[in-house]
C-alpha cells in the first residue's frame, strides 16, 4: 500500500520563480526521501527600490511514506 504525506514550502531565488522552484525541491530533497510531486500554489515577488529583488513560490511538496508506516524523513547519512 502507498501513502503519501504533503507538505507545504516557500522557496526563493534572485534569478527566477523557476530557479525558486528547482532551489526549494533541491533543499527539501536534502531532508526528504521520495519526493514524488510539488504543486505551485503561489508565486510572489519582493520589490526592493522599485525593482523585483527576489522571486518567490509557495509549493505543495509530496513525498512517499516509507514501509514502516512512518515517514521517510531525513535521510540517512
Amino acid at each position: 500500500m502507498a501513502v503519501a504525506k504533503v507538505i507545504e514550502i516557500i522557496a526563493g531565488s534572485k534569478i527566477s520563480f523557476e530557479d525558486a522552484i528547482k532551489q526549494g525541491i533541491a533543499r527539501a530533497a536534502e531532508t526528504l526521501s521520495g519526493i514524488a510531486s510539488a504543486w505551485v500554489k503561489e508565486q510572489s515577488v519582493v520589490v526592493e527600490g522599485g525593482k523585483v529583488a527576489e522571486y518567490r513560490v509557495t509549493m505543495s511538496v509530496t513525498f512517499m511514506l516509507d514501509g514502516s508506516g512512518k515517514p521517510a524523513g531525513k535521510k540517512k547519512k
